[in-house]
């Protein structure tokens, strides 16, 4: 078994090894710009976005996830955020469509590049990991260890956590700041 975490490890930094700083800070820049910032993404790749959009609303920016009855409609100076790991989703592809016709930019995290969410964004951030677009043998890429999407997941919180802290640096917000946007409801 320990070989299994040092190979799902190896696995994450050889996808940071890859990654695109460019893309990161641009997609910071769209973020530290936006008036308010929607997010979403399914299944799993949805979980890391709340506790992105979290990360996000610690830092005091007008943050919220799609779907939940306290968000704000988006347009012009707003930002929708969705994550689209094997390419697109209909729901995500969906949701792009609504906020371009309101004005909102878009910025689609994605492992795919080419994928038809990257095309129709205005920013896109590829995190070069395995999900379920390309987790068999016949795609003729090293299969990961990890199942399905989930190097590709581990890479988003990651990621994520990285960005917040180049945010945080960026908006001069401090930790303590963080802190106490933090609920005390638990």
């Amino acid at each position: 078994m320990p070989d299994l975490y040092a190979q799902a490890l190896d696995e994450l930094a050889a996808v940071f090894g890859r990654l695109d700083s460019q893309e990161v800070d641009q997609a910071i820049g769209a973020i530290a710009g936006a008036n308010r910032i929607a997010l979403y993404g399914v299944g799993r790749e949805g979980l890391q976005i709340k506790g992105f959009a979290m990360r996000l609303f610690h830092l005091g920016l007008k943050a919220a996830m799609v779907g939940d009855m306290t968000t704000p409609p988006v347009g012009p100076g707003d930002l929708l955020i969705v994550s689209a790991g094997p390419g697109a989703f209909s729901t995500v592809l969906a949701l792009m469509g609504v906020a371009k016709q309101a004005g909102a930019k878009i910025l689609v995290v994605t492992a795919q590049a080419g994928g038809e969410a990257a095309r129709q964004a205005d920013h896109v951030l590829v995190i070069p990991a395995q999900t379920m677009a390309n987790d068999r043998p016949a795609e003729k890429a090293a299969i990961s260890v990890l199942p399905m999407g989930s190097l590709y997941e581990g890479a988003q919180y990651v990621l994520f956590e990285i960005m917040i802290l180049k945010l945080r640096d960026r908006l001069g917000i401090a930790a303590e700041t963080m802190r106490g946007n933090h609920t005390n409801l638990e």
